[in-house]
Parts: structure tokens; C-alpha cells; sequence
């Protein structure tokens, strides 16, 4: 299978799409076609383990892999202790009508970890097959779960390199720590100032550059990424919408051809491209329903056609969704463009130039067939969190709150009860605090730094606090480089020095 640039340049085979993560125009990399899965190859995912539907997904995409790299990749990436659930993304029940697709029970405690500790392997076999013998130096923006995912991946991974670029004053404590407590001889983190829309612009201007990509040569390294602009990192997340339809028939609450809605918080729009991939190979996906924050960018978006960034940016209580810029969104936008590369770079232009596109009422249509959208603010997620704790037992991270705030909203006035799957994307305790406060309000966590809050939050909820979260009492600050938002190139020149 040919992958295309979603600007309408580049062919190339999906190795190459893997190890160069963004094409030369500045585009996406986008499949020439959807591998169709019949209803009978669906059906068979329910006798399948995660690890065999996630190679039988990869395997679609990724002609030019053989099929023992793929299961060999896939096993070594999803095997024990890595994820500390053998179903790797478990399915659990709000209610008869409700489910909780749980995606953090990896390394570090956020969906990513399902894509980024596969991404290495994908990424070292791509080196091989295209005889690259340079470092690959992935250069990563994070809003918050992204960068210790992709540093927990690539860790002392030869013959790879992986620097973070993150929002100095965008991050949870907890995300912070995370990141910056990494150890490993081929990493490092760079905290920027600015938000994370300053952040992945930098990158994909570093990526953009000729002369950066000079320099870069000289020194032996070849930069690539691990954001979801990379189709690496995008197709794995494909699996986990086939194997909750599979569950979600298994236990009863769907039957096989029915349709499944997910509800997915998202800021920069992979997790529900994801989901959106799913549906066009065959997946019975009723709506996707795309639940943002207070920075309500792509809520807006799916409601009137346009896609307007000069607003205010908000820093929220769920910050992995604290973006302007989505870039996945770009690979959608092609599909309702008809997969015309000229009008999606016009798009990009005049977001460039002008902060704004429209895609007239007619996509719009095509689009919100498909889509619902809505947002919360802190103060909703704040009274979401409590409400679901008190009403099921079951504590949501902030991010999972937004979506299912959203959800309660879209069904309110939309009066679709289809069965739901909720996209849970990380542990609530990697925010701690304002789980905390959500459950009990600001004097349960005054004089509290983010490990008593974290245990606080055990007691209040009789909940267990992830021994990931504990291990970072005792790790040294590793990383401590700050640059501006104008100063990522010279930033990251230094710390290979």
C-alpha cells in the first residue's frame, strides 16, 4: 500500500511513512486506500486475544512489513510487565448502556503508551528496510501525556534518539515529573515557553526546514517524530476501537452489526481519527462523538464548518487537551476534500496566514453525518468527576470526564441512546489534585504537594494509588533545560552537543 501526502505531494511505502513522519510538503501521510474488514473477520476478533487483532489491523496498513515483524513487534511491545492488564485496553460497565474502554494501563498511565511502546519497533525495522544508517532523533511535542510515553519508548532503543519539547507551565506536577525524572543515554526534555500549539509548531517548522535538516545530516541524525502526525503512531491506536466492539458483543450489550458510539476527549484529534479509521475499514460505529475543554476549538468546528485559532487559550484541569492547533484533523479534512491535496494545503495556508478556514456548509453535512461534538469546562468536569464517583464508584481523570460530561449533553438533546464506549485516556491519579478537589473541594488538598494529594485520594476513594506515581518520590530531576518558544532549534543543537 502508497502512502500520499494530505497536501498532494509524495508516494511512498508505509516504512517510509513510519520513519519519516511528516511529509516533505509539510502534509500528513495518508493510506491510499481503507483495508476492509468484513463482518465475519470482525466477528472472529471476539475469540482474539489484543495482541492478535492489533497485528491483524497493523498488518493491513503495513504491507511492506513482513507479518513475522508484525507479530513479533506486537508481542514485544504488548507483553507483561509493560501493561499491568493482560487485556491491555479493558472494557468496564458505567451501566447497561455505558461502557469505559480504560487505555492507561501501560508504563505510564495514558492512552499513548499503546501506540508509543510499539513505535520503536515499527521504527527500527523502517531504519532496516530503507537502509538508513543514521540516528533517528524523533522530536516530540507534548501537551502532557505524549512525551514521557514517547521517552519510555524509545529509552536506550539503538541506534534512536528522542528529545520533548512541553509547555513549561502546561503540564500537570505529576506529568512534569514524569518527563523530566527520565533516565536513559539517548533522551531529553526541554520545557518551552509558551503553550503547546508554540511547541508542535516549532517542531513542524524544524521539520520544514532544509537547513535544520542540513545540520541534522552533518551530524549524523535523521529527524523523525512520534506524535500522532506520524502514521506510526496513529495505526496502532486503530486496534482498540475493534477489540471494545469486540468486548462490548462478547458481554452481551451489542449484538455483532449493531451500532457502537464512542465518545473520545481528544485535543489534537489522533484517539478519534482513529476511531474514524475504524469505521471506513468496516467497523458498525454509529457516532464519534469529539468531546473537548474549555479550549473548544474542534466542538466549534464540528458546529458551524469553521476552524477559527485566534481565541483565547485556557490552561485547564485537563491540559492534554489544551490546544488551538489539532494536526490530525488535517487528515480528515482530506477526506472530505475528496482527497485533494490542493484544498487541503489552501486550508492550511489561510490557518497560517489568517488564524481561520471554512469548509462550507456542504462538508460540514458530510461531516456531522459522522461526528457530534461538544465541550466542558473545569467547573463540568469538576461535577462530572464527583457525580460518576457517587453514582457508580468509578473515578475518571479529568480528560474522561469531559467526555462523558459530553456525553450525558449529546444524548440530552439529541435523544440517541445507542450503546457507548467512553475513551478513557489516562489515570485519574496522574492529576491528582484536582481529582481531589473535585471529589471534596480546595481544603482536602491545602498544604498538599501531588504525592500527598495522590494519597489523600487513595483514602477518599479506596482506590490504589499506581506504583508509578509512587516511584517518582525518589527519582532525581533529571532534565531541567528551558527555552523560548523562538529558541527550540538552538535548544535542541545544544543538547546533542
Amino acid at each position: 500500500m502508497s502512502f500520499f501526502s494530505t497536501r498532494g505531494g509524495a508516494c511512498v511505502t508505509a516504512s517510509q511513512a513510519v520513519l519519516w513522519g511528516l511529509a516533505g510538503d509539510g502534509g500528513l501521510y495518508v493510506p491510499s486506500m481503507y483495508p476492509q474488514l468484513s463482518m465475519d473477520k470482525i466477528s472472529a476478533f471476539c475469540q482474539m486475544s489484543y495482541q492478535q487483532v492489533a497485528e491483524r489491523v497493523l498488518r493491513s496498513f503495513l504491507e511492506d512489513y513482513a507479518i513475522a515483524e508484525i507479530q513479533e513487534s506486537v508481542q514485544a511491545a504488548y507483553g507483561a510487565p509493560a501493561f499491568d492488564d493482560p487485556a491491555i485496553a479493558p472494557l468496564l460497565r458505567l451501566d447497561d448502556n455505558i461502557h469505559v474502554l480504560e487505555l492507561f494501563h501501560g508504563p505510564t498511565l495514558a492512552f499513548k503508551d499503546i501506540a508509543l511502546k510499539l513505535l520503536p519497533y515499527l521504527v527500527r525495522l523502517a531504519a532496516e528496510k530503507n537502509e538508513e544508517k543514521r540516528e533517528i532523533s524523533i522530536l516530540v511535542a507534548t501537551s502532557g501525556d505524549t512525551g514521557k510515553a514517547a521517552l519510555e519508548g524509545f529509552r536506550d532503543v539503538p541506534g534512536t534518539s528522542c528529545t520533548v519539547f512541553y509547555p513549561v507551565d502546561g503540564v500537570s506536577d505529576l506529568q512534569k515529573l514524569q518527563m523530566t525524572t527520565t533516565a536513559g543515554r539517548n533522551t531529553r526534555v526541554i520545557g518551552v515557553r509558551g503553550n503547546f500549539d508554540d511547541a508542535q509548531s516549532g517542531v513542524k517548522k524544524l521539520f520544514a526546514d532544509p537547513a535544520f535538516r542540513d545540520r541534522m545530516d552533518a551530524m549524523g541524525r535523521l529527524p523523525s517524530s512520534a506524535n500522532s502526525i506520524n502514521f506510526g503512531r496513529l495505526v496502532p491506536q486503530v486496534a482498540y476501537y475493534f477489540t471494545a466492539y469486540a468486548a462490548m458483543v462478547n458481554r452481551g450489550a451489542l449484538r455483532m452489526g449493531q451500532p457502537l458510539n464512542f465518545v473520545v476527549p481528544t485535543g489534537n484529534f489522533g484517539d478519534i481519527l482513529a476511531g474514524y479509521y475504524a469505521m471506513r475499514m468496516g467497523l458498525p460505529v454509529g457516532r464519534l462523538i469529539c468531546a473537548s475543554n474549555r479550549n473548544n476549538v474542534l466542538s466549534d468546528f464540528f458546529t458551524d464548518g469553521v476552524y477559527y485559532t485566534h481565541r483565547t487559550f485556557f490552561q485547564t484541569m485537563s491540559p492534554s487537551m489544551d490546544i488551538l492547533i489539532s494536526s490530525n484533523l488535517e487528515r480528515l479534512l482530506y477526506e472530505i476534500a475528496e482527497r485533494d491535496g490542493r484544498i487541503v494545503k489552501s486550508w492550511m495556508e489561510l490557518l497560517k496566514d489568517c488564524g481561520s478556514f471554512s469548509v462550507g456548509a456542504q462538508r460540514l453535512a458530510v461531516l456531522q453525518k459522522t461526528f457530534a461534538a461538544g465541550f466542558a469546562d473545569d467547573t463540568m468536569t469538576a461535577a462530572e468527576i464527583r457525580r460518576v464517583f457517587e453514582h457508580t464508584g468509578y473515578l475518571m481523570d479529568p480528560h474522561t470526564a469531559v467526555g462523558s460530561h459530553v456525553l450525558g449533553e449529546y444524548r440530552l438533546h439529541s435523544g440517541d441512546h445507542t450503546p457507548t464506549v467512553i475513551v478513557s485516556t489516562a489515570s485519574p491519579y496522574k492529576f491528582a489534585r484536582d481529582v481531589l478537589v473535585s471529589l471534596k473541594g480546595e481544603a482536602a488538598a491545602e498544604g498538599l504537594d501531588a504525592f500527598g494529594c495522590a494519597a489523600r485520594l487513595s483514602e477518599v476513594t479506596q482506590t490504589p494509588v499506581p506504583r508509578q506515581i509512587e516511584e517518582l518520590k525518589t527519582l532525581p530531576v533529571l532534565h531541567t533545560a528551558v527555552c523560548e518558544k523562538d529558541g527550540m532549534e538552538e535548544a535542541l543543537l545544544e543538547a546533542f552537543r
